[in-house]
């Protein structure tokens, strides 16, 4: 995992999102059209947390997020989100 130069604040979260499945388990390959946004992705970069909330999450952590959560954002040509942690339903 490269060094990112973005450095979320308080409570804030950067996650880099897993890629969306391309086939079915049974081999059906799945268009671009119907793939489903992944709710999985990997911690790149966390912030210091609150000073009544500490952070829970660590740097390289997998976890699930809610479908719709975080600001979508693009650097150096890769995709990433950065949500708050109390987005975060769980670490894998």
């Amino acid at each position: 995992m490269s060094k990112i130069s973005i450095r979320p604040l308080a409570d804030r979260v950067l996650l880099e999102p897993a890629a969306a499945e391309t086939k079915t388990s049974s081999g059906i390959i799945i268009p671009d059209s119907a793939k489903e946004k992944p709710q999985k992705g990997t911690v790149v970069a966390v912030g210091i947390g609150t000073k009544d909330n500490p952070m829970t999450v660590s740097v390289g952590d997998q976890v699930l997020y809610g479908k719709y959560a975080g600001t979508e954002l693009q650097h150096e040509g890769k995709d990433f989100l950065i949500m708050k942690e109390s987005d975060i339903f769980a670490i894998v």
